[in-house]
């Protein structure tokens, strides 16, 4: 998952274990109001994002390695 934020080129770089649950939690924090958005990426480090220079969510989809020849 990358996180763009206002004001810089820069992006934050996370691997979260359930980008829906990030959405979910970037959403209610906007509606509740709330300055800081929590996030623990998979190593268990915690970031605090201000959540009103958050630009986007950028969610990749899942690239887990595929054996085979087989499509989906």
């Amino acid at each position: 998952m990358r996180i763009g934020v206002t004001m810089t080129a820069r992006e934050l770089d996370l691997e979260v274990a359930d980008a829906e649950e990030v959405i979910r939690s970037f959403r209610q924090a906007v509606e509740d109001g709330e300055k800081i958005l929590w996030l623990v990426d998979e190593e268990g480090r915690r970031h605090g994002l201000v959540v009103d220079k958050i630009a986007y969510l950028d969610v990749e989809a899942d690239k887990s390695p595929r054996i085979g020849f087989g499509k989906e």
